[in-house]
């Protein structure tokens, strides 16, 4: 014991300003017997973290939200160890280790093995800022945030009571500042602190309430919702990429659908998706719109929830599908020939979007990709099937026409003819292309030929526009 504090004292660094005291009294101690998590649930390097910082005299424990899905008896998706080691420190002990941040320091310690790399993200203990100078803005908004501090602060500086719960594999004790435990058994969401003050230092934690409460099927406590109305506004602002990234959280929550009701109760929708303010509207035009983007959310959904991948792509495509839809109507209407009138819709729904937050480039490029490939389901002859199966986003394309198919937007036989020839041999292929041709060719509305030899241009809508 001696030999640990020893080195406790010898590697805190001196130009490290520490606060001490813990400004939320001692913790509630909560045994194995009452907790219940199970240690199977426990991601074996996030144990091994905390062993090797607790080894080198250091205080180590996993929190967050990995120990509230621990206690729900959910398996969590990624665990976060807190520690009273600095950051500098703590890269020292780990040979895949590297500092992430400037505004919060962290630091990122990587696994390799069977499947995917793991990534467990270590963090020091932060102290309270009420008088941190020109780390807080003027609005209360935190601009940096590397004042290390005890347990105790750090515990207070975190956002949820269910969020502010440390737990230590070694003892299998969970340690409990802010009656986290109490609230999961109300299945209450409950903010740390003054709710108006806490938003106010990160915008950011109204949109984390909606997604917990969405995932957790909690309740937003009354003095926890009661400021969001009106401090909504603060959203606008947050950095566009962090915007994004928290959105995307939501969105890819497993509970999106329940997420975006949340946001529309708490009046956070605008302005953050453009489409959200037609969905969740009562509107002739929004009751398509919403049927469509709710089917694609419950796929998304299931998939979360099935533990399969989700294109991030394909989600943003989906929802800002029924706007460029509509955009590429008008622009029909006004006797734009089809693609062009798909490509001015694109660039025009994609601007629109920006106005309030911006999506990736790398997932503007695959929306676009998979808005194009529309109209080319239509085309059953020739070489087109082929060259279009041999496009790398094919099956994001044909899962989203497939999801037209299901909402009457476009007819189920498409989706049939398509899955046919997919799974088809060259015999079966040939015969579904001869079926398109000769229905294309007896159908009364065929629009290509009959367009160009009979009608002006566009009196007839083109192969593959909306209906």
């Amino acid at each position: 014991m001696i030999t640990k504090f020893i080195k406790r004292i010898l590697r805190r660094d001196p130009m490290i300003k520490h606060t001490h005291g813990n400004h939320s009294g001692a913790p509630k101690r909560i045994p194995k017997k009452s907790h219940r998590i199970d240690p199977h649930l426990l991601s074996k390097n996030a144990v091994k973290v905390t062993q090797t910082l607790q080894q080198a005299g250091y205080e180590a424990f996993i929190v967050g939200g990995a120990v509230r899905d621990l206690v729900l008896g959910i398996s969590p998706k990624d665990f976060d160890v807190a520690t009273n080691a600095t950051p500098d420190q703590v890269q020292r002990l780990f040979r895949k280790a590297r500092l992430i941040g400037r505004r919060f320091q962290i630091v990122h310690v990587t696994f390799f093995g069977k499947g995917h790399p793991e990534i467990i993200e270590v963090s020091t203990f932060r102290a309270l800022l009420d008088n941190a100078g020109d780390h807080v803005a003027e609005s209360g908004r935190i601009l940096r945030d590397n004042v290390w501090g005890s347990q105790g602060e750090d515990a207070a500086r975190r956002d949820f009571t269910i969020n502010a719960m440390y737990y230590d594999p070694a003892t299998e004790t969970v340690l409990d500042y802010h009656g986290g435990m109490a609230d999961m058994q109300k299945k209450t969401l409950r903010m740390i602190g003054d709710p108006a003050k806490r938003y106010r230092e990160d915008p950011v934690r109204m949109l984390r309430a909606i997604r917990f409460a969405a995932k957790t099927g909690f309740s937003l406590d009354a003095d926890t919702r009661a400021p969001i109305a009106k401090l909504g506004k603060l959203l606008q602002d947050v950095p566009s990429a962090r915007l994004f990234d928290e959105i995307l959280k939501l969105l890819m929550s497993g509970y999106s659908w329940a997420a975006i009701q949340g946001l529309r109760n708490a009046g956070l929708h605008h302005g953050l998706l453009p489409l959200l303010d037609h969905i969740l509207e009562d509107s002739a035009h929004s009751q398509g719109a919403n049927a469509f983007v709710k089917l694609a959310l419950a796929n998304t959904d299931q998939r979360i929830q099935s533990g399969k991948s989700v294109s991030a792509g394909f989600l943003f495509a989906t929802l800002l599908w029924p706007d460029l839809l509509q955009n590429w109507k008008a622009n029909l209407a006004k006797g734009m020939a089809n693609i062009p009138a798909l490509q001015d819709a694109m660039d025009d729904t994609i601007a629109t979007q920006s106005s309030g937050m911006t999506i990736q480039r790398r997932f503007e490029s695959d929306m676009r990709e998979i808005w194009s490939m529309q109209p080319r389901f239509e085309r059953r002859v020739g070489r087109y099937p082929y060259r279009l199966i041999e496009s790398p986003r094919f099956r994001a394309g044909y899962d989203f026409m497939l999801l037209r198919c299901a909402t009457g937007e476009v007819s189920p036989s498409l989706g049939e003819w398509w899955t046919n020839f997919i799974a088809g041999d060259p015999t079966t292929q040939e015969e579904l292309m001869a079926s398109a041709k000769n229905e294309a060719g007896s159908s009364a509305s065929s629009p290509v030929k009959r367009r160009r030899r009979r009608k002006p241009k566009s009196a007839l809508p083109p192969e593959g526009a909306p209906s």
